[in-house]
């Protein structure tokens, strides 16, 4: 299962041809972490971009972590926000991705590379 990240979707709602064509080729839909839903709103700048984000994840399964899941993210935020600058978000997309046994969708590695068991792809070429 593929869990998609921020700049994953924001590529889709741009309409990059390289991110359309793979989501077009995509067998099972992927999922999408609420957070990621949430950081998709926050970025809106009027109540159309809002509504315009909710109509590209409609059809989407959404991801919410556990109790298991924000527990990891917390020893993972602990562990890795001061050395590797991990940040909170991320750290609780990440849990989300490893408590789904999903490969995340990114391209922002850097944020995620540090996170023990979390599998990552770059699903096209930018």
């Amino acid at each position: 299962m593929y869990l998609l990240d921020t700049d994953v979707l924001i590529d889709i709602q741009r309409e990059h041809t390289p991110a359309l064509t793979w989501f077009a080729g995509l067998t099972e839909l992927p999922a999408v972490p609420g957070f990621v839903i949430m950081e998709l709103i926050q970025d809106a700048q009027n109540a159309g971009q809002v509504q315009r984000a909710l109509k590209l994840v409609a059809p989407l399964p959404v991801v919410w972590p556990t109790a298991a899941d924000c527990q990891r993210a917390l020893t993972d935020f602990t562990s890795y926000h001061l050395s590797h600058n991990l940040g909170l978000l991320d750290a609780l997309i990440a849990a989300c991705a490893i408590g789904s046994s999903a490969t995340l969708c990114t391209f922002n590695l850097k944020h995620y590379r540090m996170v023990p068991g979390l599998g990552v792809a770059q699903p096209y070429a930018r």
